[in-house]
Formats: C-alpha cells, structure tokens, sequence
C-alpha cells in the first residue's frame, strides 16, 4: 500500500492520516454492515416484507467494499463506490421513512448505529478520495512496483 500523494510530497504525517482514515471507512463499512445483517436475520425466516433479503445483499456488498479497501491500493473508484454505497444507506433510511424519519431513528437501535456508522464512513472515504492519486497514477505506481518486485 503506497501512501504518497501524487506529487510525491508522501511522508509520515500524510500516509499516517491515510491510514488512519482507511482504518475508520473500514470500520464503519462493517458496523453498518453487521447492523443491517443483525437487523435483518430475524426477518428473513418469518418473510416480513422485502427489506430483510435486500439488507443482507447490500450487507455483503459492504463487505466486499471493506475487505478491497482493506487489500487494495490508494484507488479513487473504490472510495467513491464506498461513500456513494454508505450515502445509499443513508438516502433509503429516509425515503422509507419520510413521514416520521426521526421517529423511527430513535426506536431503532440498529438504526441509530448503522446511520451513524454511514456518516462517519461517508466523510472518511470522501477524505480519502481527495487524498488518493487518480487512478491512472495509482495503477501506474502498481505496474513499476511489480516491475521493481
């Protein structure tokens, strides 16, 4: 994992921020999964509705999101499709409960972690889109690091 920026001012201030703020989108990827799975299981057996199936769908899909943040390089792509799927999270919590999404925060403890969690992943891997290189800098620095290797 290369933590310099692309003007190759890296250093141990910045790649140690970087990291830091990977180790917080991580986190918060997977307490936002684990409160949509903890909420859904329940549910899936006695067929309350669609929601449970599409909760533990979109859980392993954060997951995934987590474990490349975690194997993968300084990718912009990735950090995008991590905020936009933790905004999603956010986005349909209050289409769904549009007429009382307050309410329906404070009753739910699943609900006041998970949102939470995705507000805190969603600033963390915006941060570190901004940080990252593009991709065609990050991938080049791939391709020389193998060559190296």
């Amino acid at each position: 994992m290369t933590d310099d920026d692309s003007t190759g001012r890296g250093g141990i201030e910045r790649s140690g921020r970087k990291r830091a703020l990977r180790l917080v989108a991580i986190q918060a990827s997977l307490l936002s999964a684990a409160a949509h799975v903890l909420w859904a299981w329940p549910r899936l057996r006695s067929g309350d509705g669609q929601r449970a199936p599409i909760f533990v769908l979109a859980a392993a899909f954060t997951l995934a999101i987590a474990v490349a943040t975690f194997r993968g390089g300084e990718y912009r792509r990735l950090y995008a499709l991590g905020a936009g799927t933790l905004s999603t999270f956010l986005l349909g919590f209050l289409v769904w409960h549009r007429s009382a999404p307050v309410e329906a925060f404070l009753a739910d403890p699943y609900a006041i972690v998970s949102k939470l969690a995705e507000i805190v992943g969603v600033l963390a891997f915006a941060a570190l889109y901004r940080l990252a290189p593009p991709t065609r800098v990050a991938l080049e620095r791939r391709r020389e690091g193998r060559r190296e290797g």
